[in-house]
């Protein structure tokens, strides 16, 4: 069933099996009822189980909220913080500072867009090496088409923020994965055998730890787009109590103009 026939089909009515309200009566999310099934439910698992449809252990459930709260910075420097920001001082909504914050979040080079794209590395480097592929060849054959993205950091190649992830993981017991286990050995080649300065950063690891509790890239995408939000109210708070259009003023005499001259209109 293809052209208006299709549209005609869906004229009307919401075919879906995630979920429904009736108000004044229940709810259902895929196919439990919200109010009374899931009644309780911890919120991280709430929402992953909203994009996989699959329940999760304990202990991944505290991996997940260890991600997002590992690098929650309250910086307003940063670039998706520095968005949010300028809407507080610019007296937008809280609403509307907060989505547009989210919405740079997925940035290409430093931003969701990279863990994305780790993502569908190690799934397909996990796929390699169960066939039988050695890691080390996947990945020079992965080079010799794209960048592997996940190893580098602007600024400093040091993470931070891996050291207190990986105790977590440990702490779970969640560090035998095929894909946590290929983050590092993937580390190691680049490291050694390519460049020096690629070493691992925040993207991999957590793109490798979605890879092994069965996330897809999309729904990893779903998760992974809000691992900076912690740090995002604080700062659209901060700058809302500034003076309107304090928050990084540029002098004139700081921009590098190549443009026309100054001239004269005519009336």
């Amino acid at each position: 069933m293809t052209g208006p026939e299709l549209l005609a089909a869906e004229v009307g009515i919401l075919h879906t099996a995630v979920g429904a309200c009736w108000p004044g009566t229940r709810a259902v999310f895929r196919g439990h009822d919200l109010h009374r099934d899931l009644s309780g439910i911890d919120w991280m698992e709430l929402y992953a189980f909203g994009i996989t449809g699959r329940r999760f252990k304990t202990e991944e459930i505290r991996l997940l909220h260890g991600i997002w709260a590992t690098t929650s910075y309250p910086d307003t420097r940063l670039w998706n913080n520095r968005v949010g920001a300028m809407a507080g001082n610019a007296r937008s909504s809280s609403g509307l500072g907060l989505a547009a914050s989210i919405a740079v979040s997925e940035a290409a080079i430093y931003g969701g867009g990279p863990g994305v794209r780790a993502i569908d590395f190690f799934l397909r480097a996990g796929q390699a090496v169960k066939g039988g592929a050695s890691i080390r060849a996947f990945v020079f054959q992965e080079l010799d088409a794209r960048r592997i993205l996940g190893y580098g950091r602007p600024i400093n190649s040091t993470d931070e923020r891996l050291p207190p992830l990986i105790r977590l993981v440990e702490s779970l017991g969640l560090d035998q994965g095929i894909h946590y286990r290929l983050a590092f050995a993937v580390e190691n080649i680049l490291v050694t055998e390519h460049k020096a300065f690629l070493k691992m950063n925040y993207a991999a690891l957590t793109a490798a730890l979605a890879a092994d509790l069965g996330f897809t890239p999309r729904q990893y995408q779903l998760f992974n787009v809000l691992k900076f939000v912690g740090g995002m109210p604080p700062c659209i708070l901060e700058a809302a109590e500034k003076p309107a259009g304090t928050l990084f003023p540029t002098r004139c005499s700081d921009i590098d103009y190549q443009g026309r001259a100054p001239r004269q209109w005519s009336a």
